[in-house]
């Protein structure tokens, strides 16, 4: 067995099904090892989007991705993908193949000392020397990448240890850390405190972020929210948390959030946040929610909590198993009063919302009445997956939340997300709708997957929200820098229908709000991969 061959055994340990990237010499040993394997290989068409794809595999299946590349400038395309699930706690081990081990340091052609270049994004990273070592670091990589606070963990493997035989191969039944020992359990004296101030509250809120998905936690929490009739927000990453119709849910806070969502964060006198950064996006303004409020602050990752605000009650620990202990002794709660005059507040701002979705726009699509239809429209389960520009905020304001799953770039805001990790998610669930919504923009940067979908028959439906500019760019020069517009016209861009053509995919174009349901229902009828081009006003504000 050689060091090559042993990765690949590791990975069959780990009940991998599928391995997003792109070959090279430095990884060849490792994509030949494969061949003899059940596990399938996806070749993407940049390396950047192996790790999206891997990235949307694992926030659909519930599984550590895989993300496989060769050395050199394929390890450093691999980085913008690395950063992206860093930010947003994706599980993911990425496999780099190396130069030879007595050359390392040289210069040699397609050498980069990624493991130092990737330093401040991954959990951790190895760089394997020695072929006996296989086995065990494996082991770890995958326990890392999936407890504790989850991220990608990055294996550096130069091509020589990767033919090398090992004379022994085991795989370790666990894995012991002395300096890694993730807390689960949430301490008991900080519940109790928790338990206490809550029964206190008048004005309680939850505040849910991404950690709720990662630690899956989604039903023991909307237990405790419905049990408890506590108001509920999320930041973009908890969004899909709760079902946008549940009375209870007053939708997504932030710089882009709803206004009355905003108020309800500011009116509280308890809030508690569960699996949430405190980031700038969400919190812009981190002093509002810890003058004259009690704040609890929930996170699996104790470095999060307190670095952005300072909490009342700090609480770490796994978020599915602390909720499971509140469903048990939390005192249900009775927040009549404060739940009446909350709908006073959102049922103002639903009548400008209402009037947004019954105006019509002669010459181009209203975006957010777009997403809104397209989210009715949708089977309950389906996944959506959201770019970054303006078609993120449209998504964020206008998606309806069923039973699915809603996905984006949150922490670091990567465009060119959402077409490769609609790949994963399809990949990962065959009998889901994946809906990949993009800018032209975006899309631009990633439509060389397209390929990857006709190689690989995965029938992502794909919305391009196509205004010919920069949006969210051009949007902050009209406000900032008053129509001083810098470097965001996209003339020049290809026409969609013959790129659709040339791929083999079902093609629309919807020019106005005349006709949407009409082209919405032809996009989802079939189980086919589908272009919908949507023309958009290039001077619409979010």
């Amino acid at each position: 067995m050689t060091g090559a061959d042993a990765i690949v055994r590791c990975l069959e340990k780990e009940g991998v099904e599928y391995v997003f990237g792109y070959p090279g010499v430095a990884i060849a040993p490792f994509y030949d090892s494969i061949l003899d394997t059940d596990i399938k290989t996806v070749l993407v068409r940049e390396e950047q989007n192996a790790a999206h794809a891997a990235s949307g595999y694992a926030r659909t299946s519930g599984k550590v991705g895989v993300a496989a590349v060769t050395s050199g400038p394929g390890a450093t395309n691999l980085i913008t993908g690395i950063a992206t699930a860093f930010a947003d706690s994706i599980p993911m081990v990425c496999i780099t193949g190396q130069v030879n081990s007595h050359l390392m340091g040289s210069d040699v052609f397609q050498e980069a000392d990624i493991s130092g270049a990737c330093e401040s994004f991954v959990k951790y990273s190895y760089i394997i020397r020695n072929v006996q070592e296989i086995p065990e670091v494996l082991k770890e990589a995958f326990y890392i990448a999936s407890t504790g606070r989850q991220g990608p963990v990055l294996i550096d493997i130069p091509i020589d240890v990767q033919k090398e035989e090992i004379s022994r191969f085991r795989y370790p039944e666990e894995v012991k850390l002395r300096t890694y020992k993730p807390t689960v359990q949430g301490n008991k004296v900080q519940m109790d405190k928790l338990l206490k101030e809550l029964k206190k509250a008048k004005r309680p809120i939850l505040c849910i972020g991404g950690g709720v998905h990662l630690s899956h936690a989604e039903q023991e929490v909307r237990e405790f929210v419905n049990r408890n009739q506590l108001p509920t927000v999320a930041t973009m990453m908890g969004i899909g948390v709760m079902p946008t119709d549940d009375p209870y849910y007053f939708g997504m806070v932030g710089n882009n959030g709803r206004k009355y969502g905003n108020r309800v964060m500011n009116e509280a006198d308890l809030i508690l946040m569960v699996g949430a950064r405190v980031a700038d996006r969400s919190i812009s303004q981190p002093s509002l929610i810890t003058e004259g409020k009690v704040l609890v602050h929930i996170d699996v990752d104790p470095a999060e909590i307190g670095k952005n605000a300072g909490p009342t009650i700090p609480l770490v620990g796994d978020i599915r198993s602390i909720f499971t202990v509140l469903n048990k002794e939390a005192p249900a709660g009775d927040y009549t009063e404060w739940m009446e005059h909350l709908n006073e507040v959102r049922s103002e701002y639903l009548e400008s919302i209402h009037h947004r979705l019954e105006q019509e726009n002669p010459d181009y699509v209203s975006s957010f009445k777009f997403v809104r239809t397209l989210c009715r429209s949708l089977p309950d389960t389906a996944v959506y997956v959201a770019d970054v520009g303006q078609n993120q905020l449209w998504s964020c304001a206008g998606y309806f939340m069923k039973k699915g799953k809603f996905f984006t770039s949150g922490g670091m805001g990567t465009m060119g997300y959402a077409i490769p990790a609609a790949v994963g998610a399809k990949l990962a669930d065959p009998a889901r709708e994946v809906v990949a919504v993009l800018g032209d923009g975006a899309f631009q940067m990633s439509m060389m997957e397209l390929g990857t979908m006709r190689q690989y028959h995965v029938p992502v439906k794909i919305c391009v929200f196509k205004n010919n500019v920069l949006g969210l760019v051009r949007q902050y020069q009209h406000l900032t820098y008053h129509d001083r517009f810098s470097v965001t016209d996209l003339s020049g861009s290809p026409e969609l229908d013959k790129l659709a053509e040339a791929y083999g995919m079902k093609y629309r174009k919807l020019r106005s709000d005349q006709g949407m349901q009409e082209a919405i229902d032809a996009f989802l009828e079939k189980e086919e991969s589908f272009l919908l081009e949507v023309d958009t006003d290039p001077d619409e504000v979010v």
